[in-house]
Protein backbone atom coordinates (compact mmCIF):
# COMPACT_ATOMS: atom_id res chain seq x y z
CA UNK A 1 0.00 0.00 0.00
CA UNK A 2 1.67 3.06 -0.96
CA UNK A 3 0.64 6.52 1.20
CA UNK A 4 -0.05 9.32 -1.12
CA UNK A 5 -1.18 12.13 1.93
CA UNK A 6 -2.62 15.66 0.45
CA UNK A 7 -2.22 17.27 3.65
CA UNK A 8 0.06 20.29 4.34
CA UNK A 9 1.29 18.77 8.13
CA UNK A 10 1.20 15.00 7.44
CA UNK A 11 4.03 14.46 9.75
CA UNK A 12 6.68 12.95 7.08
CA UNK A 13 5.63 14.20 3.34
CA UNK A 14 3.10 17.15 4.22
CA UNK A 15 2.62 19.48 1.45
CA UNK A 16 5.11 17.66 -0.41
CA UNK A 17 2.77 15.70 -3.02
CA UNK A 18 1.17 17.60 -6.19
CA UNK A 19 -2.51 17.80 -5.77
CA UNK A 20 -4.69 17.02 -8.89
CA UNK A 21 -6.62 20.48 -8.64
CA UNK A 22 -5.67 22.35 -12.13
CA UNK A 23 -3.61 21.37 -15.35
CA UNK A 24 -0.44 21.62 -14.32
CA UNK A 25 -0.54 19.89 -11.13
CA UNK A 26 -2.99 16.89 -12.29
CA UNK A 27 -0.21 15.94 -14.44
CA UNK A 28 2.41 16.11 -11.60
CA UNK A 29 0.02 13.77 -9.80
CA UNK A 30 -0.67 11.48 -12.43
CA UNK A 31 3.60 11.27 -12.68
CA UNK A 32 3.68 10.37 -9.39
CA UNK A 33 0.60 7.89 -9.10
CA UNK A 34 2.67 6.37 -12.27
CA UNK A 35 5.72 6.47 -10.58
CA UNK A 36 3.95 4.22 -7.79
CA UNK A 37 2.45 1.45 -10.07
CA UNK A 38 5.67 1.00 -11.68
CA UNK A 39 7.50 0.19 -8.74
CA UNK A 40 5.03 -2.20 -7.20
CA UNK A 41 2.16 -0.20 -5.36
CA UNK A 42 -1.11 -2.06 -5.68
CA UNK A 43 -3.23 -0.24 -3.14
CA UNK A 44 -2.86 3.27 -3.83
CA UNK A 45 -3.61 4.99 -0.04
CA UNK A 46 -4.85 8.81 -0.24
CA UNK A 47 -5.35 11.06 2.79
CA UNK A 48 -6.62 14.68 3.13
CA UNK A 49 -7.13 14.82 6.77
CA UNK A 50 -3.28 14.21 8.91
CA UNK A 51 -3.75 11.91 12.02
CA UNK A 52 -0.25 12.76 13.69
CA UNK A 53 -0.52 13.38 16.77
CA UNK A 54 -2.60 16.38 17.52
CA UNK A 55 -2.82 17.53 14.14
CA UNK A 56 -5.41 20.05 13.54
CA UNK A 57 -8.95 18.74 12.44
CA UNK A 58 -10.32 20.09 9.26
CA UNK A 59 -13.92 20.09 7.94
CA UNK A 60 -15.12 17.01 6.15
CA UNK A 61 -15.63 19.62 3.35
CA UNK A 62 -12.18 20.49 3.07
CA UNK A 63 -11.27 17.50 3.55
CA UNK A 64 -13.40 16.23 0.27
CA UNK A 65 -12.41 18.84 -1.67
CA UNK A 66 -8.41 17.91 -1.49
CA UNK A 67 -9.47 14.08 -1.87
CA UNK A 68 -11.79 13.65 -4.95
CA UNK A 69 -10.39 15.31 -7.82
CA UNK A 70 -6.92 13.44 -7.06
CA UNK A 71 -9.01 9.90 -6.89
CA UNK A 72 -10.55 10.87 -9.96
CA UNK A 73 -7.54 11.74 -11.67
CA UNK A 74 -6.08 8.03 -10.36
CA UNK A 75 -9.52 6.13 -11.41
CA UNK A 76 -9.25 7.65 -14.86
CA UNK A 77 -4.85 6.51 -14.91
CA UNK A 78 -6.40 2.88 -14.10
CA UNK A 79 -8.78 2.82 -16.89
CA UNK A 80 -6.07 3.98 -19.46
CA UNK A 81 -4.60 1.97 -21.60
CA UNK A 82 -0.80 3.21 -20.70
CA UNK A 83 -1.24 2.41 -16.78
CA UNK A 84 1.27 -0.37 -15.96
CA UNK A 85 -1.08 -1.62 -13.00
CA UNK A 86 -4.73 -1.52 -14.61
CA UNK A 87 -5.41 -3.68 -11.59
CA UNK A 88 -4.55 -1.96 -8.69
CA UNK A 89 -7.00 -0.37 -5.84
CA UNK A 90 -7.53 3.20 -4.45
CA UNK A 91 -8.03 3.52 -0.56
CA UNK A 92 -9.20 6.14 1.12
CA UNK A 93 -7.59 6.98 4.60
CA UNK A 94 -10.64 8.85 6.27
CA UNK A 95 -12.42 8.52 9.67
CA UNK A 96 -15.66 10.16 8.45
CA UNK A 97 -18.14 8.59 6.95
CA UNK A 98 -19.02 11.63 4.31
CA UNK A 99 -15.70 11.83 3.18
CA UNK A 100 -15.75 7.65 2.47
CA UNK A 101 -18.83 8.21 0.60
CA UNK A 102 -17.65 10.96 -1.65
CA UNK A 103 -14.54 8.60 -1.93
CA UNK A 104 -16.00 5.79 -3.28
CA UNK A 105 -18.32 7.70 -5.61
CA UNK A 106 -15.41 9.38 -7.11
CA UNK A 107 -13.88 6.16 -7.94
CA UNK A 108 -12.21 4.58 -4.54
CA UNK A 109 -12.38 1.21 -3.49
CA UNK A 110 -11.85 0.44 -0.06
CA UNK A 111 -12.09 2.24 3.24
CA UNK A 112 -8.79 2.64 5.68
CA UNK A 113 -10.66 3.78 9.03
CA UNK A 114 -7.86 4.59 12.01
CA UNK A 115 -10.38 4.46 14.33
CA UNK A 116 -12.35 1.30 13.20
CA UNK A 117 -15.51 2.94 13.16
CA UNK A 118 -15.40 4.47 16.85
CA UNK A 119 -15.11 8.28 15.84
CA UNK A 120 -18.37 8.60 12.93
CA UNK A 121 -21.21 6.39 14.50
CA UNK A 122 -21.76 6.50 10.97
CA UNK A 123 -18.93 5.01 9.28
CA UNK A 124 -19.36 1.25 9.66
CA UNK A 125 -23.29 1.26 8.27
CA UNK A 126 -22.14 3.26 5.57
CA UNK A 127 -19.44 0.94 4.43
CA UNK A 128 -21.67 -1.92 4.10
CA UNK A 129 -24.27 -0.08 2.59
CA UNK A 130 -20.99 0.86 0.17
CA UNK A 131 -20.13 -2.79 -0.18
CA UNK A 132 -16.82 -1.93 0.20
CA UNK A 133 -13.69 -3.53 1.89
CA UNK A 134 -13.01 -1.66 5.33
CA UNK A 135 -9.61 -1.59 7.28
CA UNK A 136 -10.31 -1.36 10.64
CA UNK A 137 -7.01 -0.25 13.02
CA UNK A 138 -6.51 0.11 16.63
CA UNK A 139 -6.87 3.60 18.32
CA UNK A 140 -7.90 4.76 21.14
CA UNK A 141 -9.10 8.14 21.73
CA UNK A 142 -8.36 10.45 18.79
CA UNK A 143 -5.30 12.22 17.13
CA UNK A 144 -5.41 14.48 19.94
CA UNK A 145 -5.56 12.21 22.69
CA UNK A 146 -4.45 8.99 21.22
CA UNK A 147 -1.16 8.79 23.15
CA UNK A 148 -2.29 10.06 26.38
CA UNK A 149 -1.05 7.99 29.51
CA UNK A 150 -4.80 6.99 29.58
CA UNK A 151 -4.79 5.44 26.32
CA UNK A 152 -1.31 3.58 26.33
CA UNK A 153 -2.02 2.12 29.77
CA UNK A 154 -3.03 -1.56 29.16
CA UNK A 155 -2.80 -3.06 32.68
CA UNK A 156 -4.64 -6.37 31.28
CA UNK A 157 -1.59 -6.79 28.89
CA UNK A 158 -0.65 -5.67 25.39
CA UNK A 159 -1.47 -8.18 22.59
CA UNK A 160 -4.68 -9.98 24.65
CA UNK A 161 -6.05 -6.11 24.87
CA UNK A 162 -5.74 -4.90 21.40
CA UNK A 163 -6.93 -8.32 20.47
CA UNK A 164 -9.93 -7.98 22.75
CA UNK A 165 -10.50 -4.45 21.44
CA UNK A 166 -10.08 -5.30 17.57
CA UNK A 167 -12.42 -8.20 17.96
CA UNK A 168 -15.05 -5.72 19.33
CA UNK A 169 -14.59 -4.01 16.07
CA UNK A 170 -15.14 -6.91 14.15
CA UNK A 171 -18.35 -7.18 15.93
CA UNK A 172 -19.28 -4.34 15.31
CA UNK A 173 -18.57 -3.89 11.62
CA UNK A 174 -20.40 -8.05 11.12
CA UNK A 175 -23.55 -6.52 12.92
CA UNK A 176 -23.26 -3.41 10.80
CA UNK A 177 -23.79 -5.26 7.57
CA UNK A 178 -19.76 -5.59 6.27
CA UNK A 179 -19.04 -9.25 5.54
CA UNK A 180 -16.50 -10.48 7.07
CA UNK A 181 -13.97 -10.86 3.95
CA UNK A 182 -14.40 -7.37 3.61
CA UNK A 183 -12.64 -6.83 7.04
CA UNK A 184 -8.77 -6.27 7.04
CA UNK A 185 -7.22 -5.18 10.26
CA UNK A 186 -4.45 -2.93 11.55
CA UNK A 187 -2.98 -2.78 14.89
CA UNK A 188 -2.49 0.38 14.89
CA UNK A 189 1.34 0.97 14.91
CA UNK A 190 2.14 4.36 16.62
CA UNK A 191 -1.14 4.86 17.45
CA UNK A 192 -1.73 4.52 21.51
CA UNK A 193 1.09 3.23 22.06
CA UNK A 194 4.54 3.61 23.79
CA UNK A 195 7.73 2.94 21.88
CA UNK A 196 8.11 0.21 24.14
CA UNK A 197 4.59 -1.18 23.14
CA UNK A 198 5.26 -0.47 19.53
CA UNK A 199 8.62 -3.07 19.89
CA UNK A 200 6.27 -5.69 21.74
CA UNK A 201 3.06 -5.37 18.81
CA UNK A 202 5.58 -6.25 16.03
CA UNK A 203 7.34 -8.97 18.22
CA UNK A 204 4.49 -10.77 19.02
CA UNK A 205 2.46 -9.90 16.21
CA UNK A 206 2.06 -13.78 15.22
CA UNK A 207 0.06 -14.27 18.72
CA UNK A 208 -2.02 -11.17 17.58
CA UNK A 209 -2.59 -12.43 14.10
CA UNK A 210 -3.75 -16.02 16.23
CA UNK A 211 -6.36 -15.08 18.49
CA UNK A 212 -9.68 -16.63 18.66
CA UNK A 213 -12.05 -14.41 16.54
CA UNK A 214 -9.42 -12.87 14.48
CA UNK A 215 -7.71 -15.75 12.90
CA UNK A 216 -7.87 -15.97 9.39
CA UNK A 217 -8.76 -11.68 8.66
CA UNK A 218 -5.98 -9.98 6.50
CA UNK A 219 -3.37 -7.92 8.33
CA UNK A 220 -2.38 -4.79 7.39
CA UNK A 221 0.48 -2.53 9.20
CA UNK A 222 1.67 0.68 8.80
CA UNK A 223 5.38 1.71 10.60
CA UNK A 224 6.77 3.63 7.78
CA UNK A 225 9.08 6.35 9.19
CA UNK A 226 7.28 6.50 12.25
CA UNK A 227 9.09 8.27 14.95
CA UNK A 228 9.93 5.08 17.06
CA UNK A 229 11.77 4.08 14.36
CA UNK A 230 13.74 7.84 14.75
CA UNK A 231 14.28 7.08 18.08
CA UNK A 232 16.16 3.72 18.07
CA UNK A 233 18.33 4.31 14.91
CA UNK A 234 18.69 8.24 15.87
CA UNK A 235 17.41 9.22 12.79
CA UNK A 236 15.38 12.96 13.09
CA UNK A 237 14.58 13.59 9.58
CA UNK A 238 11.37 11.20 8.90
CA UNK A 239 12.13 11.14 5.04
CA UNK A 240 15.42 9.37 6.06
CA UNK A 241 14.26 6.44 8.04
CA UNK A 242 13.51 4.27 5.51
CA UNK A 243 16.60 1.39 6.77
CA UNK A 244 14.98 1.33 10.11
CA UNK A 245 11.23 1.13 7.80
CA UNK A 246 12.97 -1.62 5.72
CA UNK A 247 13.38 -3.69 8.77
CA UNK A 248 10.38 -3.66 10.15
CA UNK A 249 8.52 -4.08 6.84
CA UNK A 250 10.70 -7.95 6.47
CA UNK A 251 10.03 -8.50 10.62
CA UNK A 252 6.04 -7.76 9.44
CA UNK A 253 6.23 -10.61 6.42
CA UNK A 254 8.33 -12.66 8.51
CA UNK A 255 5.34 -12.57 11.25
CA UNK A 256 2.46 -12.94 8.25
CA UNK A 257 1.84 -9.27 7.98
CA UNK A 258 -0.57 -9.33 4.29
CA UNK A 259 -0.24 -5.63 3.43
CA UNK A 260 2.49 -2.93 4.68
CA UNK A 261 1.60 0.59 4.81
CA UNK A 262 5.20 2.27 2.96
CA UNK A 263 6.24 6.22 1.96
CA UNK A 264 9.17 4.44 -0.55
CA UNK A 265 7.55 2.11 -2.73
CA UNK A 266 10.59 1.02 -4.34
CA UNK A 267 12.32 0.28 -1.97
CA UNK A 268 10.03 -1.31 0.17
CA UNK A 269 8.82 -3.33 -2.69
CA UNK A 270 12.49 -4.80 -3.10
CA UNK A 271 12.67 -5.91 0.74
CA UNK A 272 9.02 -7.56 0.46
CA UNK A 273 10.17 -9.50 -2.75
CA UNK A 274 13.34 -10.76 -0.37
CA UNK A 275 11.32 -11.31 2.78
CA UNK A 276 8.54 -12.59 0.52
CA UNK A 277 11.49 -15.53 -1.21
CA UNK A 278 12.66 -16.59 2.12
CA UNK A 279 9.68 -16.91 4.39
CA UNK A 280 6.75 -17.22 2.17
CA UNK A 281 8.16 -19.79 -0.56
Amino acid sequence: MSIINLTPDSFSDGGVNPVASDTDSTAAFTDLITQHLTSGATILDIGGQSTRPKAPMITPTEEISRITPSIRTISALLASLTCPNPHASISIDTFRASVARSAIAAGAHIINDVSGGLLDADMLPTAAKLGCTTILMHMRGDPSTMNSKANTSYPHGLIPTIATELLARVRAAEQAGIRRWRIILDPGVGFSKTQAQNLELLRRFDELRAWDGLRGIPWLVGASRKGFIGKITGVKEPRERSWGTAAVVAGGVRSGVDVVRVHDVEEMGKVVGMADAIWRV
